[in-house]
């Protein structure tokens, strides 16, 4: 359980309850299997296929409740159902992403505006719907998935970049508004993940590194977030290497970027 379970537990209140957004497949399913080992959460889950959810919620235990996120009426329908069924939200895991990749030249309207929503608006308008509670108990956890793209940019993933670079610049700012609040908000970086991220977007990964690493590892880093509430987490960790680097010389890394890709 995360910080702050001790006082959920003298309140005579049951388990803490999280949200997972995205849970029909990938880092979502995996996140869920992993705090679901656990036995210390009540899981609700969402995704847009149904059959898939229903199964992820047979094995983990938990309350499907599928709803397009990106749609403003099945939003407010699942922060309400959410509610509902747990008495209240502690912790939203906003998993649900999506990719593209090639020239930024060649990329369609219509894909645009769906990176936009799936991957940046939805979960914006989410944890509008779903934070005043947490603040208002002084108590909760938002744990973001963003990625690596979002930290240093990518070749041929222009949007995909800016979505994720969006949530870190979201996170930045919530973490100031909320840091006598009780609330913690984490972002979660991952490079390659070895899920169907990559088949759906239509491009496989080519890239020889970072190697994708599997789906579990990033579980993992989301499960240690909600415990401790540290702000950033890069999967691998090495990651954050070249992260700091662009942060502290720019100019350096964009040269490197550029020769080895």
């Amino acid at each position: 359980m995360f910080e702050g379970s001790g006082r959920l537990a003298a309140r005579g209140t049951q388990r803490p309850v999280a949200l997972i957004t995205g849970a029909s497949s990938g880092i979502g399913t995996a996140v869920a299997e992993q705090l679901a080992t656990e036995g210390s959460w009540r899981l609700l889950l969402n995704g847009r296929d149904e059959e898939r959810l229903g199964d992820v919620a047979v094995r983990t235990r938990g309350t499907a409740l599928p709803a397009d996120v990106t749609d403003p009426q099945a939003r407010a329908r699942l922060a309400r159902e959410a509610l509902a069924h747990g008495g209240r939200v502690d912790a939203l895991v906003a998993g649900a992403g999506i990719g593209w990749a090639g020239p930024f030249t060649a990329q369609p309207v219509e894909s645009i505006d769906r990176l936009l929503a799936v991957n940046l608006s939805a979960v914006v308008h989410l944890v509008r719907l779903l934070l005043p509670g947490m603040v208002a108990r002084r108590m909760g956890r938002i744990v973001l998935i963003g990625s690596m793209a979002g930290s240093v940019g990518v070749r041929d993933e222009a949007v995909y970049s800016a979505t994720k670079g969006g949530l870190i610049a979201f996170a930045d700012s919530l973490r100031y508004e909320l840091s006598s609040t009780g609330v913690r908000v984490s972002v979660v970086m991952p490079g390659a993940v070895d899920t169907p991220f990559f088949g759906r977007r239509g491009a496989p990964y080519h890239r020889t590194r970072p190697r994708p690493v599997p789906p579990s590892l990033v579980a993992a880093a989301v499960r240690r977030s909600l415990v401790h509430g540290r702000p950033d987490a890069y999967v691998p960790g090495w990651l954050g290497l070249p992260a700091r680097l662009h942060g502290v010389a720019p100019g350096v890394f964009r040269s490197l970027a550029q020769r080895f890709g």
